[in-house]
């Protein structure tokens, strides 16, 4: 009898080249981590419930892969980093002197929509900068992911800058339903520039009317901010995204830089500046951070912050494929040759030899025959030959 046996919808095992990858973006983000003063903090997988409402974390409770405890409490599996984080910040770090500069290397879970092909299993690398508000530790922020890609092995990216404010600015200035503004910012977030055209029709005749309608469509480059600033009368979030970009491009950054004016996701959680880094050959952003300056107060310590997450396999599947290794020798060794066999396999370039577990020659070439070796090195009775398979 035969048995299916396939991993749980949204997850997958990952095999040999893949997990090479994965390990090559994982430590080249975190060595970067560091060298930038970020230091490791880990947080539990599971979580209470409680804990995100408490954040007002905007994440779907339907997102989020719940488990009951034994005394039938709500746990969810860490559905992201940051909030945790804000945790440890204001209670275990609360004597910790300010700012803070943390780092992780973890999976978050999340529960994609049915059949919708997406992964529960995250594996993300992040920063989050604590304690620091203002101009200095935006561009501290956007630096470090333009070079968290570059470190990474990418060329061909970008990262695109928006400012909650601005969206904020213009909704003020119209008369219309908390609802229609919620459903005006789900519009163009997705781009959607039909729809988003009919909901404002009836408001056609109010000051920011036209400006909003043009939002989920302001993305490119500085020009973008000159074509936002005519439509909308100028705007101090306008003002701040060009002196960050002044600053940028004066530190050599500018290429990778552009700007989308409706990026407005998660409105109420992001406080400022927004992000997103996309990559040629991924269908979606590979990084996406902000500043969040109300999240850690809401855990009992007021500290403004920003931060953001790398989807560490998105861009690994943006390398080049990397070839694995070749066996090119196989050790057979005798009783009390242990010790030589594995300085030959230490001594050589990793996946490049190995021992065999027979103890018959015959069967140690059979064996390198199997696997493509090259040739058999015998180590017996203090001597050692090279046996061409």
């Amino acid at each position: 009898m035969s048995y299916n046996v396939n991993t749980p919808e949204g997850t997958r095992d990952r095999l040999f080249a893949e997990c090479r990858e994965r390990r090559q973006v994982q430590q080249a983000l975190t060595g970067l981590f560091r060298r930038r003063s970020y230091a490791e903090v880990i947080t539990p997988e599971v979580e209470f419930y409680d804990l995100f409402l408490q954040s007002g974390n905007p994440m779907p409770q339907e997102a989020m892969l719940k488990i009951i405890d034994r005394s039938g409490k709500i746990m969810v599996m860490r559905p992201d980093s940051t909030t945790p984080i804000a945790r440890v910040a204001a209670t275990k770090l609360r004597s910790v002197p300010l700012p803070q500069r943390l780092y992780y290397d973890q999976t978050v879970f999340r529960s994609g929509r049915e059949h919708r092909g997406g992964s529960s299993e995250i594996a993300q690398c992040g920063v989050e900068l604590i304690g620091a508000s203002g101009r200095k530790a935006d561009l501290e922020m956007i630096a470090l992911a333009v070079d968290c890609l570059r470190e990474s092995g990418l060329e061909r990216f970008h990262i695109e800058l928006g400012h909650v404010g601005f969206f904020r600015e213009l909704t003020a200035r119209m008369d219309m339903s908390a609802d229609a503004v919620e459903r005006m910012r789900a519009l163009i977030e997705g781009k959607n520039f039909a729809a988003l055209g009919d909901l404002l029709e009836p408001y056609a005749g109010q000051s920011a009317a036209r400006p909003l309608r043009r939002l989920s469509q302001l993305f490119g480059g500085a020009e973008v901010l000159d074509e936002a600033e005519s439509l909308s009368g100028g705007s101090d979030a306008l003002d701040y995204l060009r002196d960050l970009y002044a600053e940028l491009k004066a530190a050599g950054y500018e290429r990778y830089i552009r700007f989308d004016l409706g990026l407005v996701h998660q409105i109420d959680y992001y406080t400022g500046v927004v992000f997103r880094g996309y990559v040629e050959g991924a269908g979606d952003a590979v990084l996406s951070g902000g500043r969040y300056d109300k999240l850690v107060e809401a855990f009992g310590r007021p500290a403004q912050a920003t931060g953001f997450a790398v989807d560490v396999d998105a861009v690994a599947s943006c390398l080049p494929c990397a070839d694995l290794p070749r066996l090119e020798l196989l050790i057979h060794f005798g009783d009390g040759e242990l010790a030589r066999a594995l300085a030959v396999v230490d001594a050589r370039a990793p996946g490049t030899a190995e021992l065999s577990p027979f103890r018959a020659l015959e069967s140690t070439l059979n064996l390198a025959r199997e696997k493509g070796a090259d040739m058999v090195l015998v180590l017996e009775n203090g001597t050692e030959r090279l046996v061409e398979v």
